[in-house]
């Protein structure tokens, strides 16, 4: 069986990294802007989605629903060292309940969830797609 590369790379100044929120966990943990953004565009595809995003302490999440199956996107920012721009990281997994993960779960994302998000990505004028990896290359 194939891997499917479920982690996206990705450059864009469209979004905050500088503004530090006052509801932020951490004082930088970005991307409320990008999850809505990205809730909004698959929405807009008629992909049924959380209504708003939620947060981690390093980055958002949001849930939608593509390939008959439940997914999370997570999205954060990774700032650049030595003074580089950064770069946006944006990985896709399979949503598994508040149970936690059932055995094998984690591992059955719909490819169609992927590329749902990947076109999203591909599709926007102010985003540089960098690199598709698996998360675990990360």
């Amino acid at each position: 069986m194939a891997t499917i590369q479920n982690c996206i790379i990705f450059k864009t100044k469209a979004f905050n990294t500088s503004i530090r929120r006052e509801y932020f966990i951490n004082p930088s943990c970005y991307g409320d802007d990008a999850a809505r953004w990205l809730i909004s565009e698959l929405a807009a595809r008629g992909i049924a989605t959380d209504k708003a995003p939620g947060q981690e302490d390093f980055g958002w999440h949001f849930g939608f629903h593509a390939g008959g199956a439940d997914h999370n996107a997570v999205i954060g920012f990774r700032p650049g060292f030595y003074g580089g721009d950064g770069e946006w990281i944006c990985w896709v997994e399979r949503r598994t309940g508040s149970a936690g993960a059932a055995p094998g779960k984690q591992k059955d994302i719909k490819p169609a969830a992927v590329k749902a998000i990947q076109d999203i990505l591909i599709s926007s004028r102010t985003v540089t797609v960098l690199k598709f990896c698996e998360l675990k290359d990360l």
